[in-house]
């Protein structure tokens, strides 16, 4: 009996979380469709970089930042303690390149994260009008940040922030990858983020273009100096200010290679992950538990129960199918269906090693530097 309500409260949640998902994700715009008008105003913008260790790919990146159609910026990289070759490229880069300017960090002051310390640092060295918080391995288009910036001033925005196109030669991470991509924009309510009144906010690393006062008012990177989730606490911030919001998708014009395997996708969100619970190992579990639930097991326990099971997992593959191939911002295939539950037990993982790493290691290493979790806990 309480496995047949399962099945048919899984199967309509399914469908109806499809439905609603594929309609509202249509209200968040594609910033290349965003037409620039001649007369357009060009406020002025620092670009602001943190770098730490990114000999690989800085160079191509800061190639595009510099490239970027937009008279009015500054762009400020911010060397946080690098080990690499990285203070070389980056002194050959800015000695072609008068736009560029260059801070180097050699110490790290207590009670900061390397990145979060960075950006302010990057923060107290301007004065524009505009910030555009971003990272060291994310490739513009030319008029990325002029379609950013009008769609902001039409809008009267205090805070836009992109999503940008991933890239990666893995097809088992972008098959991964397309699972996670839906399961955070339906958890975060992306779609909403713009409505004054919704709780729903957002904030992305890779590009988050915000009003130096709006900025301000949330408080600076200085009330969120040891999250490692420090852009979305940004976004959360400067929603909660009673700020105006929104996102757009940056296909075309804003993508990043984010992991070149699964094994680094899986690497990278270990760090962070337990921080989304607010350190919370109820929390964590429960999340856990929420994609074990509607995510790992729907199929599975269906197809194992005769006729009827698979009558209605049929009905859920199908409208996964649809959500793949026609939502918004992803570039899904049919097959990623079959890999949903697969993603599910990897974001699991993610989630329960990082609670627990988290919590045997009493914090968390982050930059090559180590922060106990009763610090880490002050900024819940």
């Amino acid at each position: 009996m309480l496995l047949n309500a399962y099945s048919i409260i899984i199967t309509l949640g399914w469908v109806v979380t499809t439905v609603y998902v594929l309609l509202m994700s249509r209200k968040i715009i594609y910033l290349k469709d965003v037409a620039i008008t001649p007369s357009l105003p060009e406020p002025s913008v620092a670009i602001i970089i943190a770098v730490k260790d990114e000999e690989a790919e800085v160079e191509t990146a800061l190639n595009s930042v510099l490239k970027l159609d937009y008279s009015n910026c500054k762009i400020i990289v911010i060397n946080d303690r690098s080990t690499d070759r990285t203070p070389q490229i980056l002194q050959r880069i800015a000695e072609a390149n008068p736009a560029l300017s260059i801070i180097t960090i050699k110490d790290l002051p207590q009670g900061w994260l390397g990145k979060n310390h960075a950006l302010y640092q990057g923060y107290l060295a301007s004065s524009q009008e505009w910030l555009l918080f971003t990272d060291a391995d994310i490739m513009y288009n030319p008029k990325a940040l002029k379609k950013a910036i009008h769609y902001a001033l039409t809008n009267k925005l205090d805070h836009l922030a992109a999503l940008p196109e991933i890239t990666s030669r893995s097809s088992l991470f972008v098959s991964v990858m397309n699972t996670f991509a839906i399961l955070l924009e339906t958890r975060l309510q992306s779609w909403n983020v713009s409505k004054p009144r919704s709780k729903a906010s957002i904030g992305i690393g890779a590009f988050n273009l915000v009003k130096r006062t709006a900025y301000e008012k949330a408080g600076t990177h200085t009330v969120i100096s040891l999250r490692p989730d420090d852009d979305l606490k940004l976004g959360e911030r400067i929603k909660h200010a009673g700020l105006r919001q929104n996102v757009v998708y940056g296909e075309k014009e804003i993508s990043l290679q984010w992991y070149t395997s699964l094994q680094e996708f899986v690497n990278g969100l270990m760090k962070n992950t337990f921080s989304v619970s607010n350190y919370n190992l109820l929390l964590a579990f429960a999340s856990a538990i929420g994609i074990l639930l509607a995510v790992v097991l729907p199929i599975p326990v269906l197809l194992f129960q005769g006729q009827n099971g698979i009558s209605l997992a049929s009905v859920i593959i199908v409208f996964q199918v649809l959500l793949m191939l026609y939502k918004r911002g992803i570039h899904g295939k049919w097959w990623h269906v079959l890999m949903i539950p697969f993603a599910g037990l990897v974001l699991m993982y993610i989630i329960i090693k990082s609670a627990i790493l988290t919590l045997q290691q009493g914090g968390i290493y982050w930059r090559n530097s180590f922060y106990s979790l009763e610090e880490l806990k002050k900024q819940r």
